[in-house]
């Protein structure tokens, strides 16, 4: 088979490679979508994020899968041959309270699928049962893939926000995660603003639903958020952008009591607790991933609301080409970018 492989600096080689053999408890998955995510860059640039050891650069990337069950390992029984799946990024140890809850990604011996085993970016990978998500009907492979991550993500900020059809909420960046908050925002009925310096963004920010795009420079997003919203502020943000300027934007943009999920990560940011938070009784909530118990009622909502996720997805490759498309997914001039296999 063959598969992806980063085994220095900025360097991507394509392998051929044994099809891994399913264990006890593991299934073996024929891919069909794997997207790249910029957690994948991080490892592309040489940059840990998962404290990987020297043996990173034999471990094959990808954790934004979808595929089909090839294969079961012994005492499979929660999926069988043939079925359509989305791939759970997270690994625990399947007994502390929060894996016991879904919320694997708070596990201490947490470990990440494309990080500390083969990932995706294969033509097959195999994984435990338990992370295999069954793809609802009506849900094609490029969609389940990036429900994983994207979907799944947003979905969960935006229920932590409380939005509905009378909330409004800002999108601080328009890059891939900030597009899919703007469709999963949308599909709970909220008024939508959306801020990016990016013309190109906030152009397709529109196309995607938008009630309003900010660009903060040309305008002043804190004003231009008031003067929307009766100069109460939103009632929500969403922060997709990392860095010390998109966060402030978020929570200055909120009405009293107002609510902010924080998805970009960032190591130090510089903030007014009194005012931001005390006298305002403004909430802060991380938002990193999702429970792996709600991935039912996150894949039907985006069925059911006919969420066009697959619009956030501007180019795709064959595995053959990942030479190709990890510089150009590097460049920053695309939304997401699939990794597809055609029958």
């Amino acid at each position: 088979m063959l598969a992806a492989k980063l085994p220095c600096k900025e360097t991507i080689r394509v392998v051929e490679e044994p099809v891994p053999v399913p264990g006890k408890g593991e299934v073996l998955i024929k891919m069909k979508a794997s997207a790249l995510c910029r957690s994948d860059l991080h490892r592309y640039h040489g940059v840990t994020i998962f404290d990987e050891d020297e043996k990173a650069a034999n471990i094959t990337p990808g954790h934004e899968p979808c595929g089909i069950v090839q294969e079961l390992g012994e005492g499979v029984t929660k999926v069988k041959k043939g079925d359509r799946v989305a791939i759970y990024l997270g690994l625990g140890c399947r007994t502390c309270p929060d894996c016991l809850k879904g919320d694997v990604m708070l596990c201490p011996e947490f470990r990440c699928i494309g990080f500390a085993v083969d990932g995706a970016h294969a033509d097959y990978m195999k994984v435990p049962e338990e992370n295999c998500l069954l793809l609802p009907e009506g849900m094609d492979f490029i969609t389940g893939a990036l429900a994983t991550d994207v979907g799944g993500t947003l979905y969960t900020a935006c229920r932590k926000v409380g939005l509905n059809g009378t909330k409004s909420v800002v999108i601080i960046g328009c890059g891939p995660m900030g597009s899919g908050g703007i469709l999963m925002a949308k599909g709970f009925g909220a008024k939508v603003i959306a801020v990016d310096m990016d013309e190109e963004r906030l152009k397709m920010a529109k196309e995607l639903g938008a009630d309003y795009v900010i660009n903060p420079g040309k305008e002043d997003t804190v004003k231009t958020v008031k003067e929307l919203t009766e100069g109460k502020g939103a009632d929500a943000a969403i922060v997709t952008a990392g860095g010390n300027i998109p966060l402030n934007s978020a929570l200055d943009s909120v009405r009293a009591r107002g609510q902010v999920a924080l998805i970009a990560e960032s190591n130090s940011a510089n903030i007014d607790p009194s005012n931001q938070f005390v006298r305002t009784l403004v909430e802060l909530k991380g938002c990193w991933y999702f429970n792996r118990g709600d991935w039912e009622e996150i894949s039907h909502f985006i069925v059911d609301k006919k969420i066009p996720l697959k619009k956030i997805s501007s180019h795709t490759f064959p595995i053959s080409e990942a030479e190709k498309a990890f510089p150009l997914f590097d460049s920053g001039k695309t939304q997401k970018v699939v990794f597809v296999w055609e029958d």
